[in-house]
């Protein structure tokens, strides 16, 4: 409690009680008490007074002021208020011995004339009604900030400003082959949305006067590029495509399903892209690039795999190392593979293959300027072409070309599969026929005969649904076969010594070399004929 004092009146004097300071309090301001007297009209000896406070300690002390009685004062009150308006302070003073308190309403009444219309502090009122501590400052009245409006913005439902960060085990190494620092989407994903603005809330201060918050902004437009629509709505970004979100010009949002990208290295870990790769330098060992669409490397490839359902095409060749591997859903095309594990469901088109292994589902061209095949194995269904085969050092040498003969395995497991269908079909059309017709003519069917029925009918459409898939596949192996037939391999330079050819099963070792020649198969033997 502050230090504080008190007019008392006797019948032959008037003093002033003097109250120190307790526990934190401030001590009292003689000033202050100067200011109350001089408000009172009181007569007094300045000097004396100070003289007396200055010894002001522990106990409070008396100190004579007239000696004569003087007129009662009633508890007071001063407002101070803040310089923005937004507080008003109020000091008590208390009442002389024989004076009157203030009630509440008195209280509010003389804020009001003061000024004070807006904020009045309840609680802190009724506290100083309840302790009535004079001579200290109430925080009576605060005013309420204006809130500013919040402006209408666009906030991106992925990272814009995504880093390469290293991908933490599970046993708390880091791989640092997987850097996760694409930001990809799907068809049909939001990419940013509309915030709506705010509205701005108007503040008040103490004397009751409105502040008007600042307006906010009421719209932003987004801004967008390729692959990239407005919803119905208007508050949502779209993706159009699988693919990956680029920010250009600042913000303006972008999805591509090719991924642009200079080299495939620690800077960028291993990627696995929705669309189209393209690689503008090279991929080192021991990477991986997985893609749903192209995968274009203008660079050289090292011990490195490539995964795409589409294209592969590798401008400068690939050196796997033993360890490099392509899988293409298309074709595969590259200046040369050595060391290469490939497998393509399209053609291979290189201009030479050493000691790689490639199977393709197509044909297999090597008839570039240096254009050969030197040891590993090719196995291309339609047939290869190529300039040289195999190597004057006698490097074993394996092309096989036509269907494979487990093919023929196939279609008879298939066939057999079809007639045990045929069969369950037959045996349930007689019993499917008769129950349609009792429930067509209004005849009840027993429930143990109507589960039996239920069962029926579902294996009997398990059995049709079955040998449709079952013929389309046959249609395509027996297409193949018959491609196959023709399949051929044509050395348009040089076919060398210990270079085996296996066509549609039939196997043959070249036991001289042989130019310009093509190896065919004709009833049941492998002949080589002249270009």
């Amino acid at each position: 409690m502050n230090g504080y004092f008190q007019l008392i009146n006797e019948e032959t004097q008037t003093s002033i009680m003097l109250f120190p300071a307790m526990e934190s309090g401030l001590a009292l301001d003689i000033s202050e008490v100067e200011e109350y007297l001089a408000l009172c009209g009181i007569r007094y000896d300045k000097s004396a007074l100070r003289t007396q406070a200055d010894a002001l300690r522990i106990s409070p002390m008396k100190v004579p002021l007239l000696n004569e009685k003087s007129d009662a004062q009633a508890e007071r009150l001063t407002v101070q208020i803040a310089k923005d308006n937004m507080m008003a302070t109020v000091r008590f003073y208390s009442p002389s011995n024989d004076g009157t308190i203030l009630t509440k309403d008195e209280i509010l009444s003389s804020l009001k004339e003061q000024g004070v219309l807006y904020g009045i502090q309840d609680d802190v009122l009724d506290g100083f009604l309840l302790e009535r501590s004079y001579c200290s400052d109430y925080k009576i009245a605060l005013g309420d900030e204006c809130v500013p409006g919040q402006d209408a913005r666009i906030e991106f439902l992925f990272d814009p400003n995504r880093k390469a960060r290293p991908t933490l085990k599970e046993d708390g190494s880091v791989d640092f082959f997987n850097l996760n620092f694409l930001n990809g989407c799907r068809k049909g994903d939001v990419l940013a949305k509309m915030i709506p603005a705010v509205p701005p809330k108007a503040g008040k201060n103490v004397r009751g006067n409105e502040i008007p918050g600042k307006e906010s902004k009421q719209k932003v437009n987004f801004r967008y590029g390729k692959n990239v629509v407005l919803s119905d709505s208007g508050n949502e970004l779209l993706s159009m495509t699988d693919g990956y979100i680029i920010i250009m010009e600042g913000d303006k949002i972008c999805v591509s399903d090719v991924l642009e990208l200079n080299n495939v290295d620690h800077s960028t870990g291993n990627i696995d892209h929705k669309g189209s790769i393209h690689i503008t330098g090279n991929v080192c060992d021991n990477f991986t690039v997985k893609a749903v669409g192209n995968v274009i490397v203008d660079g050289v490839v090292e011990g490195a795999q490539i995964l795409s359902e589409g294209d592969i095409i590798i401008a400068r060749g690939m050196n796997g190392k033993g360890k490099g591997k392509i899988i293409a859903g298309g074709n595969v095309i590259a200046k040369f593979l050595e060391s290469v594990d490939v497998n393509a469901d399209g053609y291979v088109d290189c201009d030479s293959i050493l000691h790689s292994k490639v199977k393709t589902k197509d044909e297999v061209h090597v008839v570039g300027k240096r254009g050969f095949i030197t040891g590993g194995r090719i196995c291309a269904t339609k047939g290869v072409q190529v300039k040289n085969l195999g190597s004057r050092m006698g490097v074993n040498t394996i092309v096989e070309v036509g269907a494979d003969p487990s093919l023929k395995q196939k279609i008879q497991e298939l066939e057999q599969t079809l007639e045990a269908n045929e069969r369950i079909i037959k045996k349930a059309r007689p019993l499917l026929s008769s129950a349609t017709d009792k429930l067509k003519k209004g005849i009840a069917i027993p429930n143990d005969q109507l589960a039996l029925i239920k069962k029926t009918h579902s294996t009997y459409n398990v059995a049709k649904s079955e040998n449709a898939r079952v013929r389309q596949r046959l249609k395509k192996i027996k297409d193949a076969l018959e491609k196959s037939k023709r399949a051929s391999v044509i050395v348009s330079g040089e076919a060398y010594v210990s270079t085996k050819i296996v066509i549609g099963g039939v196997s043959m070792e070249v036991e001289r070399s042989v130019r310009k020649c093509k190896f065919v198969r004709d009833r049941g033997a492998i002949k080589i004929r002249g270009l």
